[in-house]
């Protein structure tokens, strides 16, 4: 670690480097940090050119953050309120904050955590947003599958709502990460960590057809190691992917706030109302805590109660 990076600097290497952090990940702490060195960066505690949105402003010394104590940490608080940030945004700064400071005590830097005695914030409960099964299915009945990229885009979708897998881990997908055969793909999931799931027989059948028509294609200067490619024969990214699903999302007439992470959710909850081991669900999603994944056992839980005010004679 060199000596001339800021403490800052070190700690967004250390994610990088130790804990394995996504660069859009490091980016997100680097921007809150920036954000809280600026408000400190005034005499009065207030940012220079703070429009609310976490951009950062005028930029304090090191030592600004090596003095911080307790009670300036519940003050920035109280400025990202009164900036009408979102309860998950505030928590999420405060995280960013929880792990700086205990990175700094580590390296001897300071004695104390001065954001360790604040609670997060109570979150409001938000049920994730998730698709019925007849709405997937006119989903991915709108590619079409006898082209090269529409192909592709049918793969992708049965892809990522056979495995839950998210969208970072899917464009990351290596054709070697797939065994058609065995009906499995191994996915790099957060923190390098590896997961190996099970592939649905129309995620098989869609990724051999777009395998068969990608060979003939013939392309040249292609990336043969990517699964997913674009037509360019590159890899493909997050964005390109949210506007394929954005074009299935309004030829199929479906809400457009639809996500590829709600493919995600779907297939939790789908997985879950058809009786699925709750720990079993944690594992393919590859959640650290058995809490993230409970979650959806509330949306499932909510869905019987539907159903059965429906159904039921005298409900």
């Amino acid at each position: 670690m060199s000596a001339q990076q800021s403490i800052v600097e070190q700690f967004i290497t250390y994610l990088r480097a130790e804990r394995h952090f996504s660069a859009h990940t490091a980016r997100c702490y680097a921007a809150d940090l920036d954000q809280f060195r600026a408000y400190f960066a005034q005499p009065n505690g207030s940012t220079n050119g703070d429009n609310g949105r976490g951009e950062p402003g005028a930029r304090a010394p090191d030592q600004r953050l090596l003095s911080v104590d307790t009670e300036a940490v519940r003050t920035f608080m109280a400025h990202l309120r009164d900036k009408n940030y979102c309860k998950s945004t505030v928590a999420r700064k405060l995280a960013t904050l929880r792990s700086f400071y205990k990175f700094l005590m580590r390296r001897n830097y300071v004695q104390n955590n001065p954001v360790a005695p604040i609670r997060t914030p109570k979150q409001d409960k938000k049920l994730p947003k998730f698709l019925e099964v007849e709405q997937i299915e006119r989903l991915f009945a709108n590619c079409e599958t006898n082209t090269l990229l529409g192909s592709r885009d049918r793969a992708i979708l049965e892809t990522l709502y056979s495995t839950g897998m998210r969208v970072s881990e899917l464009i990351m997908l290596n054709v070697a990460d797939v065994d058609l055969g065995a009906s499995i793909v191994r996915v790099h999931g957060k923190g390098k960590k590896e997961r190996v799931i099970p592939l649905g027989p129309g995620a098989v059948r869609a990724i051999i057809h777009y395998l068969d028509l990608r060979r003939a294609a013939n392309l040249s200067r292609m990336d043969a190691d990517a699964l997913f490619i674009n037509k360019h024969g590159q890899r493909l990214s997050t964005r390109s992917v949210r506007r394929k699903l954005d074009k299935y999302l309004l030829e199929a007439g479906l809400d457009l706030s639809v996500s590829p992470h709600t493919l995600r959710h779907s297939f939790a909850t789908h997985m879950l109302q058809r009786g699925a081991d709750l720990r079993s669900v944690q594992e393919l999603l590859g959640h650290q805590s058995l809490s993230t994944t409970q979650i959806y056992t509330q949306i499932a839980g909510e869905k019987t109660r539907e159903d059965y005010a429906k159904a039921h004679p005298r409900a």
